[in-house]
């Protein structure tokens, strides 16, 4: 059996869709679960039973602190070892990343997955191009963001889901292997040309106060986007690879038209 940790996140509802849309042996886990799933809490070792389960889809817990993030997870790589699975699929982070303010706990976590004994799978996973779109804002009709011509090779959230759950259904020829999954390179420009509108850069330090004054941010949440603003910015996340669509059995969605659909969603115009 399979099992999809953060099943109820974005990502992991997505890779167990897909693995049910290709007959798999496949659950989720989650601290909330739904039907036929099972109760997982990060922060409760003592619920991280795994028993049964043959591979697992360990879905990055990082809405936290760098500790926490990798406190969690390296509860269910012991509760792994422990009850008996073989495999572990992590979803990493690019490559090109590890001057994001978030790349740590990745990294991190490598480590804890590829020590543990068992057979595994990192998978380095792009940002997503809803991500790149949510993150630009509206004045008026223009389009502003902190990502001046710097270029994201951003890759749609559902083709990571697809490939973690093709890796998932054949571990074995995936065993050892690291995968850089990213897109075709993007623009904040090119988005706000999807949309018909223009782009205008902010300066960094505007972009930082207007986090700041956000509410409902976590105090580590306005420094990490900053991190993926001055990245894309100057030149750090623009870097492709072949993997995503080798791994693929569609063709790549397309980044551009989700990062565009993603910024307009949240015009205020658009409600």
């Amino acid at each position: 059996m399979i099992l999809v940790t953060g099943a109820n996140g974005h990502l992991g509802a997505l890779t167990l869709a897909a693995l049910h849309a290709r007959k798999a042996d496949a659950t989720g886990g989650s601290r909330t679960p739904g039907d036929a799933m099972r109760l997982l809490d990060f922060d409760n070792p003592s619920s991280l039973h795994l028993a049964g389960v043959t591979t697992v889809v360990l879905v990055s817990a990082g809405y936290a602190e760098d500790d926490q993030v990798i406190r969690r997870h390296a509860a269910v790589v012991e509760a792994a070892v422990r009850d008996g699975v073989q495999h572990i699929i992590y979803t990493s982070l690019t490559g090109a990343g590890d001057h994001l303010g978030f790349a740590l706990a990745h990294r991190a976590t490598e480590q804890l997955v590829t020590d543990s004994g068992l057979s595994w799978t990192i998978l380095r996973n792009g940002l997503y191009a809803e991500l790149f779109g949510a993150l630009m804002t509206w004045d008026g009709d223009t389009l502003e963001s902190a990502f001046g011509a710097g270029a994201l090779a951003a890759v749609a959230r559902a083709d990571l889901a697809d490939v973690a759950a093709i890796v998932a259904v054949d571990p074995e020829r995936h065993t050892g292997r690291v995968y850089d999954l990213v897109g075709a390179p993007i623009t904040a420009a090119s988005v706000a040309g999807h949309l018909g509108t223009g782009h205008r850069t902010i300066e960094l330090a505007e972009y930082r106060r207007r986090l700041l004054d956000t509410p409902g941010l976590l105090p580590f949440q306005p420094p990490m986007l900053s991190s993926i603003a001055t990245s894309v910015r100057h030149g750090f996340l623009g870097t492709t690879s072949t993997d995503l669509q080798d791994l693929l059995d569609h063709p790549a969605r397309d980044a551009l038209a989700i990062a565009a659909a993603a910024a307009f969603a949240a015009r205020p115009e658009s409600g």
